[in-house]
């Protein structure tokens, strides 16, 4: 039985028009069966409370280990960059290449034009202003950055 039907139950129990307790044997079996459901229904709530707390900390100190380990294979793709300096490298277990990648650098927002800025908080918008600059424009605030990228397979 759910608590609505208990409810019902108990006010079946007691006579409306008076307000006389009709059956109280049954009125005490439906008051602690109202009361183990209520009971049972809270301690579901703290078990699902701490289940959630614990799944959260999982999470946490998953995303913890995710972060540490992408921040030491960026440190290590920079380690590697710099000594092969660009060059080529192959075994049977690694192919090692790099590729010529550009990118914008905003140097001076404050006076980037307001056509390569989006939203409310302004933002500058990369690939217009890049875009922009390859086509031949002069963009003040903002420069094209040449530099490699490493692939590992």
């Amino acid at each position: 039985m759910n608590l609505y039907e208990i409810d019902q139950e108990i006010m079946n129990c007691v006579d409306m028009e008076t307000g006389e307790i009709i059956d109280s044997v049954r009125l005490d079996e439906l008051q602690m069966d109202r009361d183990t459901k209520i009971e049972n229904i809270a301690c579901w709530i703290k078990n699902l409370k701490a289940d959630a707390e614990a799944l959260k900390a999982e999470k946490d100190a998953l995303a913890g280990r995710q972060k540490a380990a992408e921040n030491k294979m960026e440190s290590l793709k920079k380690y590697l960059s710099g000594y092969l300096a660009g060059q080529k490298f192959q075994t049977p277990k690694v192919a090692i290449s790099f590729r010529k990648v550009s990118s914008v650098n905003v140097t001076d927002m404050s006076i980037l034009p307001k056509e390569f800025l989006r939203y409310a908080d302004p933002t500058p918008d990369k690939t217009m202003i890049k875009n922009a600059i390859k086509a031949g424009n002069n963009i003040s605030g903002a420069e094209i950055v040449e530099g490699q990228s490493i692939t590992i397979k």
